[in-house]
């Protein structure tokens, strides 16, 4: 996107979720910048209790994750109020995480990255991550629920270049916010985004 559309045109809260090996937070550095809005990672804002819990490969249970989806929440909502908009990387793994967070940050879009359970293992096998080990990939897989047409939302394959996931989520915004009522109207009362912002 140029420099004149994300100064002039707000962008509001954007989730970019996804199982683990998805590249939630490369696409989503890489879409924050293309967008002018700052990036969050999402496993950042875990309690403590949390990371060890993965770390350690037991699965979180939703008792768990409550704590954690409220504190993205409020974060995609403070980021889009401050700056005009805000990506986030969050699994937001089944409908009831993405209601909760919908709740909290009023137009939110989701950019869901998916791939073949081959693919993503692959991807997992090629890194080290602090607390996601790969052998929690199968349970993710089996908790995800799909979005629903209620859901404002953008699927992409992660078979894809990065630049072109960028590209394809950037224009996929735009669409988003023209055909939902709800969303355009709540990205219209933010701040216009500028490219200052992705240096808070």
């Amino acid at each position: 996107m140029n420099g004149d559309t994300r100064a002039s045109r707000p962008v509001g809260p954007v989730v970019v979720m996804g199982v683990s090996g998805s590249g939630k937070s490369t696409v989503g550095v890489d879409l924050a910048t293309a967008l002018g809005v700052p990036f969050v990672d999402g496993d950042a804002l875990h309690p403590a209790a949390n990371i060890a819990k993965m770390a350690a490969g037991i699965p979180l249970d939703d008792a768990d994750r409550a704590p954690w989806l409220t504190a993205v929440g409020e974060a995609l909502a403070d980021g889009a109020a401050a700056h005009g908009g805000i990506v986030i990387a969050c699994s937001a793994l089944r409908r009831a995480y993405r209601d909760r967070l919908r709740a909290l940050a009023p137009g939110l879009v989701f950019v869901h990255l998916t791939g073949s359970r081959e693919l993503l293992a692959a991807r997992l096998a090629g890194r080290s991550h602090e607390f996601m080990p790969s052998t929690l990939l199968d349970s993710q897989l089996a908790t995800l629920e799909p979005l629903e047409r209620d859901e404002a939302s953008i699927a992409l394959d992660v078979g894809e270049r990065v630049d072109d996931l960028v590209a394809s989520a950037a224009r996929g915004l735009r669409g988003v916010r023209a055909a939902s009522p709800s969303a355009a109207a709540a990205a219209a009362a933010l701040p216009a985004a500028t490219p200052a912002a992705t240096r808070p």
